[in-house]
Parts: structure tokens; sequence; C-alpha cells
């Protein structure tokens, strides 16, 4: 399958981290999302209940992210593919997470994951 929906780029805050410190404050977390779907009978008919909702996903991925609290990048990648994974039409994702600031000298550092309805 070859269609894709991406959301690039969605800047959250949430607990993320094991030292003390990043436990009590808020930290920006950055998230990319492409999503391997049949766009066919949407880009046909032009109706909304044909497709993923992409804002319907993004709404899930920013309650999911802001109301977590996990030591690790990736199980936050692990866990937003998952909610992304919810919609049936979705058929694999690609999950990207940053943590900007989070090692000295580089911009950021993140994970980058591949789930499918497979795993």
């Amino acid at each position: 399958m070859s269609d894709q929906i991406e959301i690039h780029d969605l800047l959250l805050r949430t607990i993320i981290g094991i030292n003390p410190e990043e436990r009590e404050t808020l930290q920006d977390v950055v998230i990319s999302l492409t999503m391997e779907t049949d766009l066919r009978d949407a880009g046909c008919s032009d109706d909304i209940d044909q497709t993923v909702n992409y804002r319907t996903i993004c709404k899930n991925v920013i309650t999911l992210v802001e109301g977590s609290k996990y030591l690790l990048v990736e199980k936050l990648a692990q866990e937003v593919a998952r909610c992304c994974l919810e919609d049936p039409r979705v058929q694999k994702v690609l999950v990207k997470v940053e943590k900007p600031g989070a090692l000295r000298f580089a911009r950021s550092v993140g994970v980058t994951i591949e789930r499918s309805r497979d795993d």
C-alpha cells in the first residue's frame, strides 16, 4: 500500500525522562506520524467517512501524550503507534518522537518506530 496520511511536527508537552528533574517538569516533545491506509474510496467519493479522520487521531494522540508520564521516548512512541492503530483503517504507522534539548550540543534526540496491525 502506498497511500499515506502524514502529520508533521506536532509539538506537545509531557513528563518524560528518567532523571528526577524530568519527572517534575513538563518537557517539549515533537511527534510526526505517517499512517498507511487505502485512500482510494475517499478519493473517489469525497466522503470523510471513507477515510482516516486525521483530526480525530491527532486529538487522541494529544490526549495520550499530555496525560502520560513515561520514562522513555521508546515507550511514548509505542503508545502513540498503538493509539493510531486503534483506527481499523490504519494498516501501518511510522512514529517519530523527538525530545528537543535532551543532549547538549544536539538540537534534539529521538526514536522512530514502525508498527503494523500484524505486530
